[in-house]
């Protein structure tokens, strides 16, 4: 071939679809089950926790009928986001919680983080704010827990000082109820001349998440609900940019419920605040336009991106029954990565399970969102922790160029037919729970914790035998590493230093100022109109947050508790091990020891002892790994002297019949505590590996934590 013709074949047009005849699905899937060799085509599929049925490969078939699939982005339903250009106009909100005590130190991090990417301020409160304690004379471990210590006007100047407000949308999540911070809030803005129309965020109150979160309620549902439309109606009139309804789905998410469980539980709450605020005399647009939705964003990328788009369908389709005009029918959804799936060993892998979290929030299209840094779970932020995982959302928006697209899960046949999949369940688990009398009957009658339970049971389950792969903790732990020094709040130092700060602050004004005070919070006891004004008076005039949570709640109810939803953490199962292993080497200078008796050729032994060393090495012990032996007896006595806790016999099925009797024998004369294991099951010889003396088996599906602990406790390390 002449190089003329060459250069004409390499520029000439290609027509795939000429070229190559497309296959049809039935002739891929007649390959595929020739490959499988008899077994069913079935096989290939998997179920989800969410009960979901996924297939190996999805055609148009499977979108063909689907309701949603020919929606686009900005109309009716919203499946494909809320806003028809996606990112491209305004990208989603970096909205980074930074859970510092002290005003002063938070607002250092908040300059410093919005002068490098963070677009939002994001605050959580201290529990002892959220139940309107100044911290003196709060319980001492809920001073600064989990947020920011404020007590009055000095606490907010502190906070924000330096700060232009206005430039960035604010979120407040202020417990059970927004009224008193709030209160404080108007008058922290009043003071510095700042109209509050110009501000924008929310300053969110949601009482059955902190029920469910905390098993208990300081106020009535009642109180807490007229205390909810008193705060709608006021930023109604007078700050419109201000959302005062959270709705949560973190407590589930944290607890380890399913997407299906989480999007029913936080509809399911969102239509109980409808149903409360219309009784009140609100109007369900006004409602709706005042919520502020949380979900967790987990670890399986494409549920989580169906997720987010299921959840703005269903809050669509039930603000339509309230006759809720199209436009306004918009779901503002805030993401926070989940907490459940970081670990506490290796944690620098939290920030890659971060990540997809995520990648996965912004395909399904939130409003904003908190990443975690790495060290979340078991440690204050330090400046890097927060650096990258502030980080992760610029990376995601300005490199990956995420914003610069809309949709790009719309069209996918997975992703379209897996959001109508969890749609369905979704509706059938929130009608269930309406029928049983909704969120709050289902957490009193603790039908939703049960459920939820039983969906971290068969996760654990999943866990301890390894099929689910927890990066470093449960597969490839680095058994070498140090844990990382946690930086943690001193609360004994911190209340002391906020109760001596404000007893100077009490005694700082006259007679005259004080007895003003008294006047205006004697106002709030007395009526139930007009209270952010009245409050507002109070606050400039130094009343503190106590004091008019104090005066705020005349009338307040009788307290309600449940049993509150256990958290769940994938990693702790293993964590646990390693802490007992850890600790045990405190106690004898040494880690509990495996001994790898390693029989044979490297070809026959070399795979399994790879597999008993990563299986060990999951619970924290150390392993002695020799380069093998041929005669049994040299195996036994390098085990014994080894000073191991057990031993491991690795080679293959036909070797074991020769090497496992002399082996386990020999051991058990010398020491009759060293357990015996061997690697992998070879059903027809069990019975006989177990007569010879053989104590347990390792093997690919084996409940590997069950084997750790009962040899952990054995030795005493675990009790």
């Amino acid at each position: 071939m002449n190089q003329e013709t060459t250069k004409s074949k390499l520029t000439g047009k290609i027509n795939l679809g000429k070229e190559f005849t497309p296959p049809t699905f039935e002739e891929w899937k007649s390959k595929v089950e020739a490959d499988l060799k008899g077994a069913p085509f079935q096989k290939l599929f998997t179920k989800t926790y969410e009960g979901i049925e996924l297939k190996p490969v999805y055609t148009k078939s499977d979108i063909e009928n689907l309701e949603l699939s020919n929606e686009l982005p900005g109309f009716t339903n919203f499946v494909r986001g809320t806003k028809a250009s996606g990112y491209l106009a305004k990208s989603w909100e970096i909205a980074q919680e930074i859970p510092y005590a002290d005003a002063e130190e938070l607002n250092v991090a908040l300059k410093n983080d919005l002068t490098r990417g963070q677009t939002s301020i994001n605050i959580n409160l201290d529990e002892a704010t959220k139940l309107g304690q100044d911290a003196d004379y709060a319980n001492t471990e809920n001073v600064g827990q989990s947020g920011l210590s404020v007590s009055g006007l000095k606490s907010l100047q502190r906070l924000f000082n330096g700060i232009e407000i206005e430039k960035h949308p604010i979120h407040v999540d202020a417990g059970f109820t927004s009224v008193p911070f709030l209160i404080l809030f108007n008058a922290f803005l009043k003071s510095k001349k700042i109209d509050i129309k110009n501000i924008a965020g929310s300053i969110h109150s949601d009482p059955i998440c902190y029920l469910a979160q905390k098993g208990s309620l300081p106020v009535s549902l009642e109180f807490a609900y007229d205390k909810m439309k008193l705060a709608v109606e006021w930023t109604g009139k007078n700050a419109q940019n201000i959302k005062t309804i959270g709705v949560s789905g973190m407590p589930y998410n944290n607890a380890g419920a399913t997407a299906v469980q989480e999007l029913a539980l936080v509809i399911s709450t969102a239509v109980e605040y409808l149903n409360q605020m219309n009784e009140k005399g609100l109007n369900a647009e006004d409602t709706a336009e005042s919520m502020r939705f949380t979900f967790g964003a987990g670890p399986f990328y494409f549920m989580e991106i169906a997720k987010f788009r299921a959840a703005r369908v269903m809050w669509a389709k039930v603000l339509e029954q309230f006759g809720v005009s199209e436009g306004k029918r918009k779901m503002f959804i805030h993401a926070k990565t989940a907490l459940y799936n970081q670990t506490v060993y290796d944690p620098y892998v939290n920030m890659l399970r971060t990540t997809t979290e995520a990648f996965s929030a912004v395909v399904g299209g939130v409003d904003s969102m908190h990443t975690n840094p790495f060290n979340e779970s078991f440690s204050l932020p330090d400046s890097f922790s927060r650096r990258i995982a502030r980080n992760t959302q610029i990376i995601l928006n300005e490199e990956s160029n995420l914003s610069k697209i809309i949709d790009p899960a719309g069209g996918s046949y997975f992703v379209e037919k897996l959001t109508d999949d969890l749609l369905k369940e979704a509706w059938k688990l929130f009608k269930e729970i309406e029928s049983k009398g909704g969120i709050f009957e289902v957490l009193k009658s603790g039908f939703i914790q049960s459920e939820i339970s039983k969906v971290t049971e068969i996760r654990n389950k999943d866990i301890a035998k390894r099929k689910s792969v927890i990066v470093g903790v449960n597969m490839y732990a680095n058994t070498k590493e140090e844990k990382i020094k946690p930086i943690l709040l001193n609360k004994d130092e911190f209340k002391k230093k906020r109760a001596e700060y404000l007893q100077k602050y009490r005694v700082e004004g006259d007679n005259k100022k004080n007895s003003g005070i008294l006047d205006k919070l004697q106002k709030l006891s007395d009526t139930n109109n007009d209270i952010v004004e009245i409050g507002t008076e109070a606050a400039l005039e130094g009343a503190t947050i106590g004091e008019i949570s104090q005066h705020a709640r005349a009338n307040r109810g009788d307290e309600v508790r449940i049993n509150k939803l256990t958290e769940f953490r994938m990693g702790d199962l293993f964590e646990k091990l390693r802490d007992a292993c850890e600790n045990y080497k405190l106690k004898t200078g040494a880690k509990p020891k495996i001994f790898l008796a390693t029989m044979g050729s490297i070809k026959q032994f070399k795979g399994r002892a790879d597999f008993s060393r990563g299986f060990f090495e999951a619970g924290g012990f150390d392993v002695e790994y020799p380069s093998g032996f041929v005669n049994t007896d040299d195996a036994v006595n390098a085990a014994l002297n080894s000073a191991a806790n057990a031993v491991v016999i690795c080679s293959t099925d036909d070797e074991y019949p020769n090497f496992v009797p002399p082996i386990t024998k020999g051991i058990k004369e010398k020491n009759n505590n060293m357990s015996v294991i061997l690697a992998g099951y070879p059903k027809d010889q069990i019975e006989n590996h177990k007569i010879a003396g053989v104590d347990d088996f390792i093997f690919l599906g084996a409940d590997a934590y069950n084997i750790l602990s009962v040899l952990l406790k054995k030795i005493g390390a675990l009790s």
